[in-house]
């Protein structure tokens, strides 16, 4: 199966060598091989979550496929798939307007579709040293598909994302340092797999291992957006095209998750659990916060998709910190649900973007006549990602609200009240846009047959999600708990 993404990602690579003098078929080419590398991807992962044992390892044990990284899989290629499709009249559009220039489009897609490759492998990965190799790595790429339009802004940001994330990151080195001595002093033998970790998590050294956990968390906590690692974050989503704020927001802070939730697996078995739960605690109440009151004055709407993002991450972080099996089960659902919310949102803001040619909420005018779907796009996603009634959010919301109440009623009611300083926000942005109506006429902007269609799929979808519950889903969701050892 590894050898199978291998090969599709090398030969797409090559494919993409071939030149098209015309620059309409060129980006049509390259969009059509994005299309089928992220389908054939798709093809893959259910396939392996299907057919295969698990776990399997592979490679010296180097790479493995588990129940957890399977489903993050799965996620990340649903999002690059449908992003795949939405791009074709997106980036269409970009060149339209000469926001991407046509020489550059090679690049653009080369970058998404390594990052796909690289974040695909990052999940499989066994190693925490190489699992921090491949997160550099998604780093470089996304940084590479921010820069491609043609705005100063958008060097800024991505220079912004670079320095931010990587600086973090070489904290990291400093833990996986100390990670690996204490292995070694253990059983001789230094190791860094996930699965030997996990095996030795009790006899590690509790004082060394939680600062050990502290250096290795602040570099995943940058790329989850996690406060105050979370600078890059707002204005690399708002600069970067709606296609790539899609990725960033679904896929990527969910990569930055992953690790923390590994790492807090090995935590969970040694006897700094409790400290380390702390930590994630008030790091998932601070960022929550922080984002809170960062939506209140915004006017730009990726902007506010962007802080919503943070304080989605942090709650998810504070469900992590406490750690029951329930609340982790409702936590790995909860990144499901909030990839496919601001997928949507995205979608929705690039198309209105295009219409106003605008960020800014002042500018948006008669959004229902001129662009109706976009409008319910993002209607429906402000009313999901705030976690009301009928949307899947609103389910695991409710759940991880409810197992945190066990834990504190205080911290519970903090929480709540943040919640509705983020709902206030989300609603008199949506009261006032939705009711500003245009003093002169507008024309209305043609989005593309393959932008309207991923729109339209993940609005059916999220609705289905939030009234109906696979049981396949919640096995899947069992099994990841069981196997991470809670």
């Amino acid at each position: 199966m590894l050898l199978a993404y291998l090969l599709t990602g090398i030969v797409v690579l090559i494919l993409m060598l071939i030149r098209f003098p015309e620059s309409e078929k060129r980006a049509n080419y390259l969009n059509s091989l994005s299309i089928v590398h992220t389908s054939a991807y798709l093809a893959i992962t259910i396939t392996a979550l299907i057919t295969i044992s698990l776990p399997s390892y592979f490679a010296n044990r180097y790479f493995f496929m588990d129940s957890f990284a399977l489903y993050e899989t799965l996620i990340a290629c649903s999002v690059f798939f449908l992003s795949s499709f939405y791009s074709r009249g997106y980036v269409r559009r970009l060149m339209q307007s000469g926001e991407i220039e046509v020489r550059e489009l090679r690049v653009f897609y080369a970058a998404y579709n390594l990052l796909l490759t690289v974040v695909v492998f990052s999940f499989y990965c066994n190693n925490l040293a190489l699992f921090w190799i491949l997160l550099e790595l998604t780093t470089v790429l996304s940084a590479i598909l921010i820069v491609t339009l043609n705005a100063k802004e958008n060097i800024v940001a991505a220079l912004k994302y670079l320095f931010t994330a990587s600086t973090a990151m070489l904290f990291s080195v400093i833990g996986l340092i100390l990670l690996f001595a204490m292995t070694k002093n253990n059983t001789g033998d230094g190791n860094l797999n996930w699965d030997i970790l996990q095996q030795q998590g009790n006899a590690l050294p509790p004082t060394l291992f939680t600062f050990a956990f502290i250096f290795i968390f602040i570099g995943f906590a940058a790329k989850a957006g996690i406060v105050p690692f979370h600078t890059w974050l707002p204005q690399a989503h708002a600069k970067a095209p709606s296609v790539i704020s899609v990725l960033l927001s679904s896929v990527l802070l969910n990569v930055g998750i992953y690790g923390i939730l590994r790492l807090y697996a090995i935590a969970h078995l040694n006897p700094s659990w409790h400290t380390i739960s702390i930590i994630l605690i008030v790091f998932g109440c601070l960022t929550v916060a922080v984002a809170a009151f960062s939506m209140l004055p915004r006017g730009n709407l990726k902007k506010l998709i962007a802080f919503s993002s943070i304080e989605h991450m942090g709650f998810i972080l504070l469900g992590i910190g406490i750690g029951t099996p329930l609340i982790l089960f409702w936590v790995l659902f909860h990144t499901l649900a909030h990839a496919l919310v601001k997928t949507l949102l995205f979608f929705s803001a690039g198309i209105l973007h295009e219409q106003y040619h605008s960020n800014m909420f002042e500018d948006m005018r008669d959004i229902i006549k001129l662009q109706p779907l976009a409008s319910w796009g993002l209607l429906l996603g402000c009313l999901a990602i705030t976690g009301l009634p009928l949307f899947p959010v609103f389910i695991s919301k409710l759940n991880i609200l409810m197992q945190i109440a066990a834990y504190s009623l205080p911290l519970l009611c903090v929480i709540l009240l943040l919640f509705l300083l983020v709902a206030g926000a989300f609603t008199t942005i949506l009261i006032r846009t939705f009711m500003q109506k245009a003093d002169h006429e507008y024309e209305s902007y043609p989005a593309a047959m393959s932008m309207k269609v991923p729109l339209a799929v993940l609005i059916i979808g999220i609705f289905v999600m939030g009234v109906f519950f696979p049981t396949g889903l919640q096995n899947l969701l069992n099994n990841i708990v069981f196997s991470l050892g809670f």
